[in-house]
């Protein structure tokens, strides 16, 4: 970290570098694992932000992800199984001037934590959601999860998983959540923009990042993970454009009968007028991007939502300052406790 002077007078905000945000602690995950990437993503970002390294508070639940916080050099909360989003709303409510971040992974936010993911969306609490997707329980040595595909086949699915996967960009949504968006692990570039746009989101963001497991889902999202097989197989969204996909940007998506259909571009022509272009705030277009599926479709990433709405922590404050306006004397919490009917305990008579 350097600090800078103005005009020889008051110093300006520090400027950071990835290694003031790395900790002391020796990283405790399996080599090649997904998440180291998205560690140097978060670190890389955090460090251009241009906020205090104090006034970061990273939150977790239980899980390889929940790890999180140890290696990141600011203040954390391991904390329990799902519950990171009610812990995280908790610290964003009474310290409305921290920067909060949760990371979870889709066993902890989509299993025990389904509940407690769904309000903090809802409510629209300003903090920023991690969920690394492996589709797979890690920690615990293999499982399958809410978001395993039907049909795995694992130590507590050995005749394949009959349960339908949950899909988490499909669910922010429905949730109404306000930024919703898709990125990848080993996608460098890509994450870092996606999180920095979270970051000046002013309410919840939900960012769904695809992580490969090598030791007990290798393998699970090669198609987009590969460099060579990326381009044909993802579909990047960007505001206001038509969604072209490929490597040579042939294919694009258009709706007939409200239908997705993928269909060739003619080499040098015009987008025609019928491709669907992409609107980050029509709720109908993001889910219908939600929705789409390999092999017919590309996997879309970036941001499918991104709405301004009040948060549930500004509108808490607003009320507090609401009432203590319309009071008629400040309040006094001793007064409180004591109007209304009240009687005192005393020791027994002898």
């Amino acid at each position: 970290m350097s600090t800078l002077t103005v005009n020889g007078d008051a110093p300006a905000p520090p400027v950071y570098t990835k290694r003031d945000f790395v900790s002391d602690q020796t990283i405790r995950w399996c080599p090649g694992c997904g998440d180291y990437a998205i560690l140097d993503a978060v670190q890389k970002v955090f460090a251009g932000l241009g906020i205090p390294r104090e006034n970061f508070v990273m939150i977790s639940g239980i899980g390889c992800s929940s790890r999180l916080p140890y290696y990141v050099n600011t203040f954390g909360f391991h904390t329990i199984h799902g519950r990171a989003p009610a812990i995280a709303t908790g610290i964003k409510v009474t310290r409305p001037d921290l920067s909060v971040w949760v990371a979870t992974g889709d066993g902890d936010a989509l299993s025990i934590g389904g509940n407690h993911l769904l309000h903090a969306l809802r409510r629209n609490v300003d903090i920023k959601i991690l969920l690394f997707n492996n589709r797979i329980y890690g920690l615990t040595k293999g499982q399958y999860s809410p978001t395993s595909e039907a049909g795995k086949k694992t130590k507590t699915s050995p005749y394949g998983s009959v349960d339908q996967p949950v899909d988490p960009i499909a669910y922010a949504l429905a949730s109404g959540a306000t930024f919703v968006a898709r990125s990848i692990d080993v996608y460098g570039e890509h994450l870092r923009n996606v999180l920095t746009r979270a970051a000046s989101h002013r309410g919840t963001a939900f960012i769904e990042i695809l992580q490969n497991c090598p030791i007990f889902n290798d393998g699970a999202f090669a198609s987009v993970q590969d460099r060579k097989e990326r381009p044909d197989n993802t579909l990047e969204l960007e505001h206001g454009q038509p969604l072209l996909f490929g490597r040579d940007r042939n294919r694009g998506i258009q709706l007939r009968n409200f239908l997705p259909e993928n269909v060739a571009v003619e080499e040098g022509a015009e987008p025609a007028q019928e491709l669907l272009r992409h609107d980050e705030t029509n709720p109908s277009l993001s889910y219908l991007l939600s929705q789409l599926r390999q092999p017919e479709f590309p996997v879309p990433i970036g941001v499918f939502r991104a709405v301004e709405q009040e948060s549930y922590d500004a509108g808490v404050h607003r009320q507090i300052e609401e009432a203590r306006a319309a009071a008629r004397k400040p309040g006094n919490l001793d007064s409180l406790l004591r109007q209304g009917d009240i009687w005192e305990a005393t020791a027994p008579k002898a």
